[in-house]
């Protein structure tokens, strides 16, 4: 396949090196930023651009990897008759490029993506959608070619994925701020907890989460609680988190 990349920031160099390293050819890398462009463009043998009318009519893939509020001004100035256009937002309709080509659809892996931190490609879900039958099959084919977590899912079920994701990484992520700032004050190393929080997440594919809940909330230990609560008398915002954290683990477990 050949294939043009709109964008080059993290998620979109992923896509690129992992479409790099199985062997396809990367025609062009865009970026308003053409320096940003070219950075990525090296990486993957391809041409940097920073104007959308030098698109290239040749690619067979055009995969618009930008954030969510400038899809549709970006979308709003290609046209590549049918070849496939794909963009990589997990809240934002297919429609929105369907004036870019007569075969669009969606690209969206449910992961997060930094620039320089190094992905197993082959493990990566990727949700897809397509405008019609056929070229869903299309994109089904092509992202197998990267990795066979291939999840069919609709608007309505990537928007309630997003959602949920948000609550797994970036709240995830709050909490973990949390304990390690609380660790910071008190001078404590805070890769102490690192072990506990790798088997944390290993326990995700144990099953029914809520089953996996364990510590004082879960026992009901009102003695253990009342002494944590007491250890956050002095900061509101830590203390009312852990009382609805408790409160609402105390509910899921007992639901």
């Amino acid at each position: 396949m050949r294939i043009t990349f709109i964008g080059s920031g993290n998620v979109a160099t992923h896509l690129a090196l992992a479409m790099y390293g199985r062997g396809h050819v990367v025609e062009q890398i865009y970026s308003r930023n053409k320096e940003h462009a070219a950075l990525l463009a090296a990486r993957v043998e391809a041409k940097p651009i920073n104007k959308l009318p030098l698109l290239t009519d040749k690619s067979n893939v055009y995969i618009i990897a930008v954030s969510d509020d400038a899809l549709a001004d970006v979308a709003s100035g290609i046209r590549v008759n049918d070849a496939l256009v794909l963009h990589t937002s997990g809240a934002t309709p297919i429609e929105v490029l369907k004036e870019c080509s007569t075969r669009y659809g969606v690209l969206w892996s449910p992961q997060t993506f930094v620039r320089d931190v190094a992905l197993e490609y082959g493990e990566l879900p990727f949700c897809i959608e397509g405008c019609d039958p056929q070229t869903e099959d299309d994109i089904a084919e092509f992202v197998g070619m990267i990795s066979p977590h291939i999840y069919r899912a609709g608007l309505s079920q990537r928007q309630y994925l997003h959602l949920s994701a948000v609550f797994v990484n970036n709240f995830t992520n709050g909490l973990y701020a949390v304990a390690q700032q609380i660790c910071r004050e008190q001078n404590i190393p805070f890769e102490v907890l690192h072990p506990l929080a790798l088997t944390t997440a290993k326990k995700l594919q144990w099953g029914d989460v809520r089953f996996q809940f364990t510590g004082p909330a879960v026992r009901n230990d009102k003695k253990t609680i009342n002494a944590h609560r007491k250890l956050l008398a002095d900061n509101a915002d830590y203390l009312a988190l852990y009382d609805r954290m408790t409160e609402l683990i105390q509910k899921l477990k007992n639901g």
